[in-house]
């Protein structure tokens, strides 16, 4: 497996859901910091700042974010999965975002710490 550099952000996001029909609110974009919209058939999907939903929004609170260092060539191959398969030897749930140039990995704030010792064990580079 790839040995990765991945910066752990500042960030503390939430991921939400929204019927996949509804506008984008305005509050998902708000924040100058990271988010993420994906809609399909089934729903809208947003990871935002947590402190930018709005009570009463379907959400899960308290993820932190894992930036792997890209840009990372689409013929790469097992670059999610070398961060991912040590967080699930640790017991580290994860929900993964991918980007043109590189991938997200988030875990919830009670598990960042473990997440970082699982990676680093894994021979990866974690920048906080």
């Amino acid at each position: 497996m790839a040995q990765l550099k991945l910066i752990l952000m500042k960030d503390r996001l939430a991921i939400c859901r929204l019927e996949s029909a509804e506008t984008i609110p305005e509050w998902a974009s708000s924040d100058r910091g990271f988010y993420s919209l994906t809609r399909t058939a089934g729903e809208l999907s947003i990871v935002c700042a947590e402190n930018a939903v709005p009570a009463g929004v379907k959400s899960e609170r308290g993820w932190r974010i894992f930036e792997i260092e890209g840009p990372f060539d689409f013929a790469a191959t097992g670059i999610l999965v070398s961060a991912a398969a040590p967080l699930a030897e640790a017991g580290v749930p994860i929900f993964a975002i991918s980007t043109f140039d590189t991938d997200y990995v988030l875990v919830k704030q009670e598990h960042a710490e473990n997440a970082v010792r699982a990676l680093e064990a894994a021979g990866h580079r974690v920048i906080r």
